[in-house]
């Protein structure tokens, strides 16, 4: 039960705690076994979950979500400023980004709630969600990466 509990809730006790509530409410009219109950509202949790990153995600400015981006699939070798983060942001935006444009996005990325980004003491950048990694990973796989929004990012451009 332990692992299952860590692995279909993105190690986030308190969706299973959540879930535990929901499927051990005798209001909830679950007949039954529990296990598949707590199974599916893994899955409801983590389509929630999924719809909530992509609209976060979508909800970024054209920078943002490109630091993201590249932080998503550089994992623990991401490097913010160097010159391979410098170059696939160009790529991806069609135009430069300054250090300081990746330091402000990064910045915005750490201070919004809930925070996308944490920095280490060490200085180092890292996603702050683990489920992100999945949604991520699973988008890639399925080809449906970089999420595009109905009106394609209009208005998110960068100050």
């Amino acid at each position: 039960m332990h692992h299952f509990k860590s692995t279909a809730f993105g190690h986030r006790p308190q969706f299973f705690m959540a879930a535990m509530g929901a499927v051990l409410s005798p209001l909830a009219g679950h007949s039954g076994r529990f296990e598949p109950a707590l199974q599916q509202a893994a899955r409801d949790q983590q389509a929630q979950d999924e719809a909530q990153m992509e609209s976060d995600y979508l909800g970024l400015k054209a920078t943002e979500q490109t630091l993201l981006w590249r932080m998503l699939s550089q994992g623990p070798r991401f490097r913010p400023y160097d010159a391979e983060a410098l170059r696939f942001c160009r790529e991806k935006l069609g135009r430069p980004v300054s250090v300081q444009q990746a330091q402000k996005a990064l910045e915005s990325l750490r201070q919004r709630t809930p925070a996308f980004v944490r920095k280490s003491a060490q200085g180092e950048y890292a996603v702050k969600d683990a489920a992100m990694h999945r949604w991520f990973q699973g988008r890639v796989e399925g080809g449906r990466w970089p999420p595009a929004s109905p009106q394609e990012n209009l208005g998110l451009e960068d100050d």
